[in-house]
């Protein structure tokens, strides 16, 4: 954590980019209790941020995740998200993503399970 006159900055994320970005969309999402995210994928890099409650993440091929309020979670373009899942079924779970695009580009595209 650095501390700079009372300010303090705690890194929660570095990810090397390699797209071009030419603009930036940020959205507050919220998944009810119990709600699953899909399988998924982005034509552009996805960097968020967990608000409250607690999501499982899996890129498919990888292991799952369990992010909590608080943790900083990183969707690369074109990689298959098997699941970005709300783990509490009494308690929303809030988060918000920027959407790193490159010119007109959809923000999702749905897969079949």
């Amino acid at each position: 954590m650095e501390e700079q006159n009372n300010v303090f900055r705690k890194a929660l994320l570095s990810i090397p980019l390699s797209k071009t970005i030419t603009s930036l969309e940020a959205y507050e999402i919220t998944f009810p209790p119990g709600q699953a995210g899909g399988r998924h994928k982005h034509p552009c890099p996805v960097v968020g941020y967990i608000i409250e409650g607690t999501t499982v993440m899996e890129v498919e091929g990888g292991s799952p995740q369990s992010l909590t309020a608080g943790s900083a979670f990183y969707e690369p373009a074109e990689a298959v998200i098997a699941r970005f899942d709300n783990a509490s079924t009494t308690e929303p779970m809030r988060f918000v993503a920027y959407y790193l695009l490159e010119g007109e580009q959809a923000l999702i595209e749905t897969l079949p399970a």
